[in-house]
């Protein structure tokens, strides 16, 4: 039985403690997966939940490994999965960092699986500080766990952007758990980013048409800065 995530220490000031209510009202009317706020303290990663099987002898997400690395998938759904990725499929930011966007992960387990044969499911609770939400997600797919990952996702303040926040993190937790199915596994690539990056991509200084400072960024050859920069 695993032990239930460790409750979480109240904060000294006032102000903190104003802060945890309002983020704890927010996070529990946007869903009933948010069940606890964080002030910004340290926490730990035991899942929620008691046993595996409840008592109607459904599967128990929140602290299950029921399947992982029982067996590969049919082949069929394999080549799926490890397909190398199209060159026009892939973004980069401007920092230079390569990836693939959140909907076309879901493209690719939707082809392999089916909608309906996959899913996330929680397996923390919701912890929200001033600056970020984060949560452990384990994704199933034909009824087998295949991966866990904390999701994160920076935070601002605000309702409306607290709820972007929540769906932005669980994104991040599907990308991150979708390595150990083999999707996207060239963005991980040293070599293959640099031939990437090479071939379709500028490095250039962009400058800030409100401050009017200058940075190097980078873009796709086929594109232009995006607002606020402009090419030099």
């Amino acid at each position: 039985m695993a032990n239930k995530v460790s409750p979480i220490r109240k904060p000294a000031s006032s102000a903190a403690s104003t802060m945890a209510s309002e983020a704890n009202g927010v996070a529990n009317g946007e869903s009933s997966e948010s069940k606890s706020v964080s002030t910004g303290f340290a926490f730990h990663d035991s899942p929620i939940g008691g046993t595996s099987v409840n008592k109607d002898g459904h599967i128990d997400w929140s602290d299950s490994f029921h399947g992982l690395g029982q067996a590969a998938f049919p082949k069929e759904v394999n080549d799926i999965l490890l397909a190398p990725l199209k060159d026009e499929d892939i973004e980069i930011k401007p920092d230079g960092l390569l990836y693939l966007p959140e909907i076309k992960y879901r493209r690719i387990l939707n082809k392999a699986f089916g909608p309906g044969g996959w899913g996330l499911a929680p397996r923390t609770e919701t912890f929200i500080t001033p600056k970020q939400v984060s949560r452990e997600y384990a994704l199933i797919c034909q009824g087998r766990l295949v991966s866990v990952a904390r999701g994160e996702q920076d935070y601002f303040g605000g309702e409306e952007k607290l709820t972007t926040a929540l769906e932005g993190c669980k994104s991040n937790a599907l990308m991150r758990c979708c390595k150990d199915l083999g999707i996207a596994s060239e963005l991980w690539d040293p070599s293959f980013i640099r031939t990437w990056k090479k071939k379709y991509c500028d490095e250039m200084f962009a400058e800030h048409v409100v401050t009017k400072k200058k940075k190097k960024l980078w873009k796709l050859k086929s594109n232009n800065f995006e607002y606020p920069y402009k090419a030099c």
